[in-house]
């Protein structure tokens, strides 16, 4: 009898090779090894990371610096913006009135906030909170999110609500996944509404401080005054440059936490733990229905080819996206605001969770734990740095080549007359992102959101009724084409916006102007 057991023990390890090599832990120097040529290849500034196995927490560290302006060192302590990464709060923090029996799920959203709409009647009748946070709404991905980006937009979050009636779906209720933002401020002001306090209150007193996150806060309003706390920066004309980092509270909800490594450590073993936490586990603060349903499938996502991580089944869950990884699942989810980059992930089957923050825009965040969930599963011959530096090259070499073409178009165009010019002037409306006024100076034509006050810029002349807008801040995207219509009625009169290069993390494509006033 020893004899077949132990033969099937051969057996089993043999069939199993990759999971033979997870008994091997990643040691503190081959993480160090990595960070190295990570920082020194993408120019990060700092990069905290957590490493959490078998309940355990057993890597926190900081490296390089919170901010070069002040040169001060990352701890596992220094507070970074975890950005959509609060997704996996809001949902929790939904889960936690469901639980109290104050809202269900598949409540309609209408319930709630009966003035709320979507642009098709349909869908405004039959969305549920289980659509905002699963991301099958119909709304297009990204959409709208320049009613609260850039940060000066006086848009409140009111206004953000009500304006979702005139954003055009770009398909129906609950047929495809989109990633939109604005469900989860929609869900956000749901739990506002039922807790009677605001997001960013439920989330700390619930959530953060009994897990003994005391120092995280659920806005960057909470916590700007900690000296232990990182600076945004990013890649503006071939350096890296501290800049403004994202202060507004109408975001919160969708990416609105601060978190540390060492913090963020108690909210990835509640997860690990399926909802209990305290040293020795005997406190629950979701519970195992609750645990269920957060990282249950909930909206299919295609994939592409298995890869390396032989990847056959994607969905997104209730603030978590959700994956097969060489036959584990795995919860993860990521996040990027200005200047600054999250990434979490869990392999429960496994007791693993890693943690990479970062201070720039860089992807090194998802490469670091993408390479240290390959030493855990076996997997070599990735060189995923390497990989990671030969798109990021490839993206600006793409990006120069489009904006050098757009300004050789420029520079060869005849300029227009005065009168030619005076026939734009005016002030121009779209349903959703309110005025831009089209004025005349000195012979040129500028252009100015005035709800947005930072997108405004020079408008250069780009042939056949188009103009070319770079945005005067620098730390902005790249810019606009502005296409005034192609009928004889049209032109002058109306205009749609096209993204010179892909913008961070909007779209302008929803968006019309008519003008007003001329």
């Amino acid at each position: 009898m020893n004899y077949v057991r132990t033969a099937m023990l051969v057996l089993t390890l043999l069939l199993n090779p990759a999971r033979k090599a997870l008994t091997q832990p990643i040691t503190a120097r081959q993480v160090d090894q990595l960070v190295q040529p990570n920082r020194a290849l993408f120019h990060i500034p700092g990069i905290a990371i957590t490493i959490i196995k078998d309940g355990r927490l057993i890597f926190n560290k900081g490296y390089g610096l919170r901010s070069l302006r002040t040169k001060q060192a990352v701890t596992p302590q220094t507070l970074f913006g975890i950005a959509s990464n609060s997704k996996a709060f809001t949902a929790a923090a939904v889960g936690l009135l469901v639980e109290e029996g104050k809202l269900h799920w598949d409540d309609l959203v209408t319930h709630y906030l009966p003035d709320f709409r979507l642009y098709d009647s349909l869908a405004t009748r039959l969305l549920t909170i289980r659509d905002l946070l699963s991301h099958r709404s119909g709304l297009p991905s990204t959409t709208g999110d320049l009613m609260h980006d850039p940060d000066s937009t006086s848009f409140s979050l009111e206004q953000i609500l009500f304006n979702q009636r005139f954003i055009k779906p770009t398909s129906s209720l609950r047929s495809q996944f989109a990633y939109t933002n604005n469900g989860y401020l929609v869900a956000g002001a749901i739990v506002a509404k039922v807790s009677g306090m605001s997001w960013e209150a439920f989330v700390e007193q619930r959530i953060l401080h009994p897990l003994g996150m005391t120092r995280s806060a659920a806005s960057f309003q909470d916590c700007q005054t900690n000296p232990n706390l990182i600076d945004a920066h990013k890649r503006i004309n071939d350096s890296i440059r501290v800049v403004a980092r994202y202060g507004s509270t109408k975001n919160d909800a969708a990416g609105g936490i601060y978190s540390s490594a060492e913090e963020m450590s108690q909210w990835m073993l509640l997860f690990l733990n399926w909802g209990r936490y305290s040293p020795s586990l005997s406190k629950r603060l979701l519970s195992e229905s609750l645990m269920a349903e957060l990282v249950a499938p909930q909206t299919i996502i295609p994939v592409g080819q298995p890869g390396s991580y032989q990847t056959h089944f994607a969905a997104y869950g209730l603030g978590w996206f959700l994956s097969d990884v060489k036959g584990y699942k795995e919860i993860a989810h990521s996040g990027q605001d200005v200047g600054m980059v999250s990434a979490v992930t869990l392999l429960p089957e496994l007791g693993l969770g890693v943690l990479v923050l970062t201070n720039s825009e860089s992807g090194a965040a998802s490469t670091i734990t993408d390479q240290i969930v390959d030493s855990y599963m076996g997997i070599g011959g990735q060189d995923r740095t390497a990989q990671l530096d030969q798109r990021e090259q490839f993206g600006r070499r793409a990006r120069q080549t489009v904006l050098d073409s757009i300004q050789r178009q420029v520079a060869r165009q005849a300029p227009l007359s005065s009168a030619d010019l005076a026939a734009y002037v005016g002030i121009y409306q779209d349903q959703w992102l309110g005025k831009v006024r089209i004025s005349l100076r000195h012979d040129q034509l500028w252009f100015a959101t005035e709800r947005s006050p930072q997108l405004r810029g020079r408008m250069d002349w780009f042939g056949d009724a188009q103009f070319v807008v770079q945005w005067q801040n620098p730390e902005l995207d790249d810019g606009v084409l502005i296409r005034f219509g192609s009928s004889s009625r049209e032109v002058k009169s109306s205009f749609v916006l096209q993204a010179l290069t892909s913008p961070r993390s909007h779209t302008y494509d929803d968006l019309r102007f008519e003008r007003i006033v001329r």
